[in-house]
């Protein structure tokens, strides 16, 4: 079984806030800097996106890649990967929880599997790379956007 890397921070806003930055796929290639595109292809009964198109550029990796999403509630949504050129698995997510009065704590979760050989410690080691620079670039964008951020 793949080990998952994981992370948190807790941003200045609360958890509805953070939600529809992460839910706002058309404005990814903004505030991610490895989604140059990104592509809503298929939307649930509440207008949340179940499937995304993503062409992701991070440096030696590229891809053009499709995600399907599950929304749990309002405080989570997960991903795993449809398609992909350099990829065999991707399952990620999202938790949102309430940390004191208006910000949130957000934890990302990913397990990565390339089809090209690499060593489990520099899997994890990039992988651990990718969740640092999501949280940090998530939490920039949401507490410049959000009416109760600072």
């Amino acid at each position: 079984m793949a080990e998952h890397t994981s992370s948190s921070i807790t941003i200045e806003a609360a958890p509805a806030d953070v939600m529809a930055v992460i839910a706002d796929f058309a404005r990814y290639p903004d505030w991610t800097g490895e989604v140059k595109e990104a592509e809503v292809l298929k939307t649930d009964e509440r207008g949340r996106a179940e499937q995304v198109r993503l062409v992701m550029d991070a440096g030696a990796i590229k891809d053009d890649q499709t995600l399907g999403y599950t929304w749990t509630g309002e405080n989570e949504v997960s991903w795993t990967l449809v398609k992909s050129q350099m990829l065999r698995s991707l399952d990620g997510s999202y938790i949102l929880k309430p940390a004191g009065a208006g910000a949130t704590e957000v934890t990302y979760q990913l397990t990565v599997d390339v089809k090209i050989p690499m060593l489990g410690m520099i899997k994890r080691k990039a992988e651990k790379v990718i969740i640092d620079r999501a949280l940090a670039g998530l939490k920039k964008r949401v507490e410049q956007d959000s009416p109760s951020g600072v």
